[in-house]
């Protein structure tokens, strides 16, 4: 059940600021490791999460903080460590085809992520919201091909690729982590979404960080100089990644994980204006078509979610 309409814009701008994030993250996995361009996202985020939940409770909370459960811990945990497996294995498929196909890989999780919120969470959908997930998934694929015309058996033969297995499998680990963070948001003692998502925000960046920190500092010590090298690169990535994990967090608290996932795959949009305007990618004839695709997609969804 939808609780607040804030769910929409809340979404829109995650995909926008997360595609955004993505690329600069991009430039800063051509500088270190996969698991130091991990930390980053997740050390240089925590500042500025906790300056936005601070800040929010602060003018709009009178300083009231809410109270959470070992519950919101353990689910936040189990966020976020999904959440550090899924990037590690979408910074991986960039290492095998280009920033829009690995993207479009992983955009599979708005199939995995309604299959799994029905079996977890119980959520349901609406006839024309299923029908955009299929022509979501459709063009996502199309997107996937990176032009190349394949037969079907040419496609099955693809998806044993390692891009394709990292792509699916970071899909899946990011609907894992929309599960675990909206279980986490229901068990923060406030009736304000805001609230609940800013708290578990803080919760779960802290985690990470000490989870992919000290991953780090045991299996790639060398790795670390160069996470505080680059400050000024990973602290865009912080930054980028703050405020969209927020936006992620305030539509889970407030919308059921499918649908928002749905909307979500607005991010490939934002994903090809900045593979073509920032990293000076061409833009093929099928990454169009499936473009359109995802929008209409996000249309049907939309148009379902008023049912």
């Amino acid at each position: 059940m939808i609780s607040s309409p804030i769910w929409l814009p809340a979404t829109l701008l995650a995909g926008l600021l997360q595609a955004w994030r993505t690329a600069v993250q991009r430039r800063v996995g051509q500088m270190m490791s996969v698991n130091a361009a991990g930390l980053v996202r997740y050390l240089y985020g925590l500042p500025f999460a906790a300056v936005l939940m601070l800040g929010y409770h602060a003018l709009l909370r009178d300083g009231l903080f809410p109270a959470f459960s070992s519950a919101t811990v353990i689910y936040s945990a189990l966020g976020g460590l999904a959440q550090i497996l899924a990037t590690n294995l979408l910074l991986m498929a960039f290492h095998h085809r280009n920033f829009v196909v690995g993207t479009a890989y992983s955009k599979t999780e708005a199939a995995q992520g309604a299959l799994l919120s029905i079996l977890l969470l119980g959520e349901t959908l609406s006839l024309l919201a299923w029908i955009g997930i299929a022509i979501g998934v459709v063009g996502v694929m199309l997107l996937s091909t990176g032009g190349k015309r394949m037969s079907a058996g040419d496609f099955l033969r693809a998806l044993g690729q390692p891009a394709a297995r990292y792509g699916i499998a970071s899909g899946f680990f990011f609907a894992l982590t929309a599960i675990a963070i909206r279980r986490a948001t229901m068990d923060v003692a406030t009736p304000d979404p805001i609230s609940a998502a800013l708290t578990v925000l803080v919760i779960t960046v802290a985690l990470q960080t000490v989870m992919q920190g000290g991953y780090l500092l045991w299996r790639e010590p060398e790795q670390v100089r160069r996470v505080f090298e680059t400050w000024r690169v990973s602290g865009q990535v912080g930054f980028l990644s703050a405020l969209g994990s927020a936006c992620w967090f305030t539509g889970f608290a407030t919308a059921p994980v499918a649908l928002v996932r749905i909307v979500g795959q607005s991010e490939v949009v934002f994903t090809l204006s900045f593979a073509h305007f920032y990293l000076r990618e061409r833009l093929r004839r099928s990454e169009v078509i499936g473009l359109l695709l995802v929008v209409s997609a996000v249309v049907l969804a939309l148009l379902g979610a008023r049912d």
